[in-house]
């Protein structure tokens, strides 16, 4: 007797796939691949996904809950701008997070999960030296991947994402345009040795400063004078 055929799941198969998009979506506006005031074009994320407008529009409408794209008046989205009293007060929220991020990785990771963070903190040394953005990049998020694991706490982690998604492209341009690796290896250096004296409200503090778009008025006033228009909601 031949087995019965389950029948197909498509409510989970379309959750599955918008949930995929969205999860890549937010990516490229994180990593600054799409940028603020970009408009998202459904068919082009349609080909190449290989599916219907349909997952990508339900993508597209949870992106638009978190803030993170918008609806254009003649229909379409595109990736949400930001005015300058927005930008600032979400960066200043990510830097109080991140602190107390740390502050609960110091609290709760196992040795071995701080030798980890310290040893991936000692191999940037190289990246530095050879002052390598794009490696720089990648070793700082894998850096503050190692905190957001040591939290113990998903929920915490998951805003975090959201606000560094948020913010993505105007970090990645404060960073590009002050040009500070050493500077930002040696605010890791401060939130290491916190962490090895297990000084945890020291380490959130370092972490705090290091969240900072700018360390004094002048290099802020610097940031803000550079940004492009394009990107900055009126």
């Amino acid at each position: 007797m031949q087995a019965t055929a389950k029948p197909a799941k498509p409510a989970k198969t379309f959750q599955k796939a918008s949930g995929r998009i969205r999860d890549e979506i937010e990516r490229a506006i994180r990593d600054a691949e799409l940028l603020p005031g970009e408009p998202i074009d459904e068919a082009d994320l349609a080909d190449k996904y290989g599916v219907s407008r349909t997952p990508i529009r339900e993508a597209l409408l949870q992106l638009e809950a978190q803030g993170m794209v918008t609806s254009m008046p003649r229909g379409g989205m595109l990736v949400a701008k930001m005015n300058l009293q927005q930008l600032l007060a979400l960066w200043e929220l990510l830097g109080e997070l991140e602190g107390v991020a740390v502050r609960l990785a110091c609290q709760r990771m196992r040795p071995d999960e701080k030798q980890a963070l310290i040893e991936l903190h000692e191999k940037s040394a190289g990246i530095v030296e050879r002052e390598d953005i794009t490696g720089w990049q990648q070793s700082n998020l894998e850096f503050h991947e190692l905190i957001y694991r040591g939290t113990r706490n998903p929920y915490l982690r998951q805003e975090v994402l959201r606000i560094r998604t948020r913010t993505g492209y105007y970090r990645r341009h404060a960073f590009a345009a002050m040009g500070h690796i050493r500077h930002s290896f040696e605010q890791h250096e401060a939130i290491i040795d916190a962490i090895r004296r297990n000084d945890c409200d020291a380490a959130a503090a370092a972490m705090i400063a290091h969240m900072r778009p700018a360390q004094d008025a002048a290099a802020l006033t610097e940031f803000i004078v550079n940004l492009p228009g394009e990107v900055l909601a009126s």
